[in-house]
């Protein structure tokens, strides 16, 4: 069990997690990196607007990385609707994008 302090966007505490305190700190090393391009990108100052996009971010980076082993791992050939969804998604990624820049 590890622990950590986060100082991140105004905010300040303390958290304990069924994780490694080193492994914590990666996590939120790469949270302020998402955190700071966010707010290069769109220029963004309000904490809980750059916390939001931030999110957007990663569950972005996720998703996609998800479908790439859902896709490698079963062999399966996504469906149109599949297709279609991801291809929403990214529309609508790009449409944030360039509301941000």
């Amino acid at each position: 069990m590890g622990t950590l302090q986060i100082d991140v966007l105004g905010s300040s505490f303390k958290i304990k997690a069924n994780e490694e305190t080193d492994y914590l700190e990666k996590l939120m090393g790469y949270y302020k990196k998402i955190i700071t391009d966010v707010e290069k990108a769109g220029g963004l100052k309000n904490p809980m607007e750059i916390a939001i996009m931030s999110g957007i971010t990663l569950c972005d980076e996720l998703y996609k990385e998800k479908s790439k082993n859902v896709q490698l791992q079963s062999g399966i050939v996504p469906t149109d609707g599949e297709k279609e969804a991801e291809r929403l998604t990214l529309a609508m990624i790009d449409k944030i994008d360039k509301v941000l820049n």
